[in-house]
């Protein structure tokens, strides 16, 4: 099990932006991997310059706000986005398996995003964030993003997993919500990789109704900077 599995994220979205047109250039795949069978919904873009690649964390799926969000917006700015279910949550399991077991899966899945031949950008949310950074290098990742990378587990810093993030190896961006329990953004230790804070958020990147933007203030905050970070990569 890993370390992040008991609080990993809110699924449900404020504000679906997904449209009829966005879900009519959708299409689904299985690929099997040696950790099993795992799911991949492509969300195309006309004239993909980048695939996106991200995973959920190991306590929710690819219904998670962000990723939801990051599925509508990207295909209009020429990134595909390639939504990864994990095999332990294909096959109906609740909990995540442990890391290793993670990154083959991740690994397996590696030829099926590679096939359209665009450079892919390795992501994820939470765990899925680790297994990300963890394979980046030896997968070829053109770069990787880091949502809610779990820093350490709620409580504990001293578990820190800052070498993860760290030993990427490729363009990094982590976006972080500025109350995640797992690490909030002064946290993290300086390198060669970007940060951008979701002000006021939680791992999932909700924010509390006192706060002073809006839940879609908070999620435009993760896919503005997702949408600028990629249109830099080239």
């Amino acid at each position: 099990m890993t370390n992040d599995a008991t609080s990993d994220e809110t699924n449900d979205v404020t504000n679906d932006p997904t449209s009829d047109e966005t879900t009519r250039r959708r299409t689904t795949e299985t690929v099997p991997t040696d950790a099993g069978e795992a799911r991949v919904t492509w969300c195309h873009a006309e004239n993909a310059r980048l695939l996106l690649a991200v995973s959920h964390g190991a306590g929710g799926g690819i219904e998670a706000r962000d990723l939801k969000a990051l599925a509508a917006v990207l295909p209009a700015h020429g990134v595909t986005v390639a939504l990864v279910e994990q095999p332990w949550r294909v096959a109906g399991k609740k909990v995540a398996p442990a890391p290793k077991t993670l990154d083959t899966g991740w690994r397996g899945l590696w030829p099926a995003l590679a096939a359209p031949g665009l450079p892919v950008v390795s992501a994820g949310r939470s765990a899925g964030a680790r297994v990300a950074c963890r394979t980046a290098a030896e997968l070829g990742a053109h770069a990787v993003l880091a949502l809610s990378f779990p820093l350490h587990p709620p409580g504990r810093p001293e578990k820190s997993r800052a070498g993860e993030l760290l030993g990427s190896g490729v363009p990094t961006l982590a976006v972080q919500g500025g109350n995640d329990p797992f690490g909030k953004p002064a946290e993290f230790p300086g390198g060669a990789y970007e940060l951008v804070e979701v002000p006021y958020a939680d791992h999932g990147f909700a924010v509390p109704k006192r706060a002073e933007i809006s839940q879609d203030e908070a999620v435009a905050v993760v896919t503005d900077a997702v949408v600028k970070w990629t249109g830099s990569l080239g």
